[in-house]
């Protein structure tokens, strides 16, 4: 059985749908109402509040704290600064993605670690040699995403932390109503936004602050359906649908490198050794074999498929995590394996996997598209991602 949060009592008592998934043994919240609709317009046109308490959180302490994350993530750890987070994978000896997450310097000796899978075990097996602790606090931390074009207005309302200065990816702290909190310029929406860490037993205090300080700001809490739509918006991969840890796939097709989830800027080739770094160089000499891409999908064809049927165009609010075949030429090239209407685009859109030569942008495919039990094919053109990004995002001051 799953259990609550450290803000469940406010998240379950504000969901009039009974609409819950589980995330990593914790209740999340898949729609407060019986639609996402008002979710997903808080996300993009005022400030939604989401619990992602359910993220694995670590803390890696001591003198040696930069060398060892220097050795596990892509990224180079000797150019990051006290008060900077960087998204970085890690990634297995064979240069397999085992995770991606985020990664915030607080201090010079310290480091919050933050991953969708457990990672404890696999951290400290590489840990031998480095005068360095790693402490899960998953459960001792709680975190909150206030994200939205007036986030910073709902912060500077409640926070006395420096919002105006804080830059993209950067980490600051402060308090709200009394509570010493960290503050990232970090979120899975692409959109302005920030997420709040917070110690769990003061994890309602911060709640209830954030929504009252909200309220002149059209603050919602938000839930997982809304975010999935967001964050395909956002070109952002989810772990076990668009790519899949090397620790947990079962065949070789389903392990992934930085390079063919399309992650190639994360990668430091030339910094000092870290986990997988020769199999990334040869994998980097002769280009990936596939990469995951955006899709943009032909609107028109979508409607000529529902009228030949005789049905008017209709395709879920929500996004499908369902993967279709992509072919080119008679011959299936790909996968997409997230698909969803983008109401601030007014597109369908998609993420997905495309082979070698098929991935550079305005390649033409046909997605499988299914309707009423019979399989169809419309036209899917690989787009650079991401799809929607927003000037506020990383504008500084924010607006």
């Amino acid at each position: 059985m799953p259990i609550g949060t450290a803000v469940h009592d406010r998240t379950s008592a504000l969901c009039e749908s009974l609409n819950y998934r589980e995330w990593s043994g914790y209740y999340a919240v898949s729609a407060y109402e019986s639609h996402h609709e008002h979710e997903y317009n808080a996300i993009r046109n005022a400030a939604a509040l989401i619990d992602v308490s359910p993220l694995f959180k670590y803390l890696v302490r001591g003198r040696d704290a930069a060398r060892f994350v220097d050795r596990l993530v892509t990224r180079d750890v000797s150019k990051m600064t006290p008060g900077q987070v960087y998204y970085t994978p890690w990634c297995d000896e064979h240069g397999k993605v085992i995770d991606d997450g985020t990664v915030s310097r607080l201090d010079d000796r310290t480091f919050r670690w933050t991953a969708a899978d457990p990672s404890l075990r696999w951290f400290r097996q590489n840990a031998s040699g480095f005068d360095v602790t790693i402490d899960e606090v998953s459960e001792e931390i709680a975190a909150l995403a206030l994200q939205g074009p007036t986030s910073a207005r709902v912060l500077r309302a409640v926070s006395d932390a420096d919002i105006d200065r804080l830059k993209y990816f950067r980490v600051t702290s402060g308090t709200i109503a009394g509570v010493r909190v960290d503050i990232s310029r970090t979120g899975y929406t692409g959109d302005l936004g920030y997420e709040i860490w917070i110690p769990a037993r003061s994890a309602l205090t911060v709640w209830d602050e954030l929504m009252a300080g909200g309220r002149p700001f059209d603050i919602r809490p938000a839930g997982m359906l809304a975010l999935d739509v967001a964050r395909v918006e956002a070109g952002v991969l989810l772990i076990e649908v668009d790519f899949f840890s090397s620790k947990k796939a079962l065949i070789e097709s389903q392990k992934y490198t930085p390079y063919e989830m399309g992650l190639g800027r994360l990668v430091s080739l030339e910094k000092s050794r870290f986990i997988g770094q020769q199999a990334l160089r040869e994998e980097h000499r002769r280009g990936p074999a596939r990469q995951v891409v955006g899709l943009e999908v032909a609107w028109t064809e979508v409607e000529e498929v529902y009228e030949r049927v005789g049905l008017p165009p209709a395709v879920a609010a929500t996004a499908s995590r369902v993967a279709v075949p992509l072919y080119r030429g008679g011959r299936q090239i790909g996968k997409a394996t997230t698909t969803t209407w983008s109401p601030v685009l007014k597109k369908m859109i998609a993420l997905g996997t495309v082979n070698r030569p098929h991935y550079t942008e305005g390649t033409t495919a046909q997605m499988e598209f299914t309707v009423e039990s019979v399989r169809h094919k419309v036209t899917a053109t690989v787009v650079k991602t991401p799809f929607f990004n927003p000037a506020r995002k990383t504008a500084t001051p924010p607006l």
